[in-house]
């Protein structure tokens, strides 16, 4: 077994921005030579998460409607009242989402579905810069 690991920096507009990271994923990983091992993607920051959809329009709205659902925007987090950076919000989601993601390499590909992108979401309340830490364990 070896490890292998990388960051992928990405700007973000905030206010649940999804950004297909699929594309640059898969580019890094055919560098690695790696035929089977798993994958696993951290996002740095509280504000942020990652997971996997289908990246087309109605997925996305329909991802961005539950997640204000579940965490609105327009109400008070007791974050704001104490920091009054007016992201409490953003935290709350990043949290439910989570900020790591663990994907199987199998014979040299990612074990994702037909439809299934590795996306990455930025709930903050302005643009960012996001780093995103790649690590592969694997042979």
């Amino acid at each position: 077994m070896k490890a292998w690991s990388t960051n992928f920096s990405l700007s973000t507009k905030g206010f649940s921005d999804v950004i297909d990271l699929t594309p640059q994923v898969e580019s890094w990983l055919a560098t690695t030579a790696v035929r089977d091992g798993t994958l696993t993607l951290f996002v740095h920051g509280s504000t942020a998460g990652i997971t996997t959809i289908e990246h087309e329009s109605g997925a996305i709205a329909d991802l961005k409607g539950a997640i204000e659902r579940m965490a609105p925007q327009g109400i008070t987090y007791a974050h704001d009242d104490r920091w009054g950076d007016g992201n409490g919000f953003a935290h709350v989601r990043a949290a439910l989402l989570g900020p790591s993601l663990s994907i199987p390499l199998v014979n040299g590909s990612l074990a994702l579905g037909t439809w299934q992108q590795i996306v990455v979401v930025d709930f903050d309340n302005r643009p960012r810069r996001r780093e995103i830490i790649a690590q592969l364990i694997g042979e």
